[in-house]
């Protein structure tokens, strides 16, 4: 059962992992072995493997890597299970950020929201805006939504680049794809990927009914 207390072993940040991906299935964030979970613990870094059923995922099948991304253990390579494509997605959170976890969601309100939006993601207004660290209701939150890539690893220099040109982003959306979200712990990045999930649901429906999400209200 996942619990607020901080990581302290590496079994801890594997079986996180895997109640994650329990969690993120059930949110249909993760389904058809689509998304990633990564977290970052005294100088290693535990990865979710890639293609793999999310839901399904034991603690034997997360990857440990250094600092660098270098693979440090995990399954053998005779089982068939492979390292994340989003491994330097994830490191330019890690490394750019400072972060202590990164969610790749294939959220369905994350793609719909990025066709919705044109460069950017906008919303201001929202009471869960307040969930995001270094933001208060009244402030604009913005996300980057950058193109999609056939492959995962391609996309890693425009996310990059988008997370260099909006600092206070805690996410890089993916055009008809999905979502990139970090935080400082898993605790910040779970909490993050909940409160934009919602915005993007919530400003994809105010655009129906003809809102602007990133207007303030009048008065």
């Amino acid at each position: 059962m996942l619990t607020n207390d901080d990581l302290a072993t590496p079994d801890q940040a594997k079986a996180l992992i895997c109640e994650l991906g329990r969690r993120f299935y059930d949110l249909g964030w993760v389904s058809g072995t689509g998304g990633g979970i990564s977290v970052r613990l005294g100088g290693r870094v535990f990865m979710a493997p890639s293609g793999v059923q999310k839901e399904a995922l034991t603690e034997d099948t997360i990857f440990e890597l250094d600092d660098a991304g270098e693979v440090m253990a995990g399954p053998p390579a005779t089982s068939g299970y492979k390292v994340s494509e989003c491994r330097p997605l994830f490191y330019h959170a890690f490394h750019k950020r400072d972060a202590g976890a990164v969610i790749h969601s294939h959220s369905p309100a994350a793609a719909l929201c990025t066709l919705a939006f044109d460069d950017v993601f906008r919303v201001t207004c929202l009471e869960m805006i307040k969930g995001l660290a270094g933001h208060g209701y009244a402030d604009v939150a913005e996300v980057p939504i950058i193109d999609n890539t056939a492959h995962e690893c391609d996309l890693a220099d425009s996310l990059a680049e988008a997370m260099d040109a909006f600092p206070k982003a805690h996410a890089v959306l993916v055009r008809r794809h999905g979502v990139y979200v970090w935080g400082a712990d898993w605790k910040a990045a779970k909490r993050h990927a909940e409160c934009y999930d919602y915005l993007f649901h919530l400003a994809v429906e105010m655009k129906k009914m003809g809102i602007a999400p990133d207007q303030a209200p009048a008065g």
